[in-house]
């Protein structure tokens, strides 16, 4: 266990869910069994967006899509080079993101053309981590979309936690994609919010974010109301644990890294063969 602390006034525990691979359309239960004899009244249990995803069966095979004229100028022109050598060091985006639209795949063509079939356009136009579809922690050409109806899951989480242990908890879902904040409000470009954070202004969200400043991961669900501000504390302590633990695969980058081979080849047997961390349980001192 990890102590955090955020602000003289409270202290925090983070306490990981450690688990094996969710597999495609297998139920999340495996993450309320592994929650079940850690939670204590009160605590938030603090859940990836992936894991959800891939339970759900959201995924794409990005293989099957032909790109169109369209992802191809998304990809090669506009993200690759425009955002890559241009428009990236004016807008100071992270180093990292420009080395890795630099070296884009002739694959991003595929993936924009998702992108554009599933979220739309301006989703599209964001030059990386577009509309939250994420590449990691999922096999071969597969990617996971957003998952379906967040704050239900978050709400049938914590109703099935109630009633195998008696103890009253907060289960949130988030997103790594970043939320914002200008003149006082809260948004973000994924499609998809907690209430409080404008969302589903894809690209737009993504340029006005270079004014403002990034406030933390985005909630995309949360089983009951907090102050919003509190949320988003939560979420940033979640996303610091991943941040710190080595093992965790939270961009293709790191997944390719991990298993030391082209990420078209890593299979479910493979992501199963090592230790994840789908959840974590935040609780308040």
């Amino acid at each position: 266990m990890a102590e955090h602390s955020l602000d003289k006034k409270l202290n925090y525990i983070t306490i990981p869910i450690k688990t094996g691979y969710i597999k495609p359309g297998e139920p999340y239960k495996t993450i309320i069994h592994g929650a079940a004899d850690l939670i204590e009244d009160g605590d938030f249990l603090v859940i990836s967006e992936t894991p959800i995803s891939v339970s759900q069966g959201r995924l794409v095979d990005e293989a099957e899509f032909e790109p169109s004229i369209m992802s191809i100028l998304l990809a090669d022109l506009w993200s690759k080079y425009l955002w890559g050598y241009i428009l990236g060091p004016i807008f100071r985006i992270k180093k990292r993101t420009i080395h890795n639209l630099r070296k884009l795949p002739p694959e991003a063509r595929s993936h924009k053309r998702v992108i554009l079939e599933y979220y739309g356009l301006k989703h599209a136009l964001k030059p990386a981590s577009e509309a939250g579809v994420d590449l990691s922690n999922v096999p071969g050409t597969f990617v996971s979309l957003l998952p379906d109806k967040p704050e239900l899951v978050a709400m049938d989480i914590e109703d099935e936690l109630l009633k195998s242990t008696g103890r009253r908890v907060t289960v949130m879902i988030i997103d790594t994609d970043a939320s914002y904040e200008l003149f006082g409000k809260k948004f973000t470009s994924l499609p998809i919010a907690v209430s409080g954070i404008k969302c589903n202004m894809g690209f737009f969200g993504y340029i006005l974010g270079r004014f403002g400043s990034i406030i933390g991961p985005t909630p995309l669900g949360i089983s009951k109301r907090h102050d919003l501000d509190k949320i988003i504390e939560i979420a940033k302590i979640t996303e610091e644990y991943h941040e710190k633990n080595e093992m965790d695969m939270e961009t293709v980058y790191d997944m390719s890294s991990t298993f030391d081979g082209d990420i078209t080849d890593i299979t479910v047997d493979m992501l199963d063969s090592v230790e994840h961390t789908p959840a974590v349980i935040v609780r308040i001192l």
